[in-house]
């Protein structure tokens, strides 16, 4: 009895420790592909005005793309794992390929301008020939203690790094 008692301190610190341990400060499961364009109005007989789908400030690509699944964890120190699936052109000549594109995350988590980026290595990672991908890395700079409307973009490496998917924030 009086060994059991010794560690009861230990026990209970491992138990606090482990509940802890979580540091996540968002998750993301599932995704949404690309579309360009948010809106088209027509205007008169020969011109139409456009409404790109422009999200917290960053420009969306020229053509449609699809993905098939995401998973993203956020730590409240920067890293970030995110798991992409089938992140694929979804119109065009080169539907359903990958157009050789490298992709990279963006954070951000204010809700109105001005946004603060929060990036992976803007170099990216290849999609694979099916359009998995898989970022493992810190986003710099580092995200702020509370990320209270947080936007996950997966966006291709330079020239113009739009975006291309986003995940879908998951609520607890």
């Amino acid at each position: 009895m009086k060994k059991a008692l010794v560690l009861l301190p230990f026990v209970v610190t491992l138990f606090a420790r482990s509940a802890v341990a979580d540091d996540t400060l968002v998750k993301f499961r599932g995704g949404i592909g690309v579309l360009p364009v948010a809106a088209g109005v027509g205007q008169a007989a020969t011109a139409e005005v456009v409404t790109r789908n422009i999200v917290r400030g960053v420009q969306p690509p020229g053509q449609i793309w699809v993905i098939s699944a995401l998973k993203a964890d956020v730590k409240v120190d920067g890293r970030i794992h995110v798991d992409g699936r089938g992140l694929l052109l979804g119109g065009g000549n080169a539907i359903g390929f990958n157009a050789n594109a490298s992709v990279f995350a963006t954070l951000i988590c204010e809700a109105v301008a001005p946004f603060t980026e929060h990036s992976t290595n803007g170099a990216g990672v290849a999609l694979a020939p099916n359009g998995d991908f898989r970022i493992d890395d810190v986003l710099v700079p580092a995200p702020p203690a509370n990320c209270d409307s947080p936007v996950l973009l997966i966006r291709n490496s330079e020239p113009n790094p739009a975006w291309f998917a986003a995940g879908i924030p998951k609520q607890d």
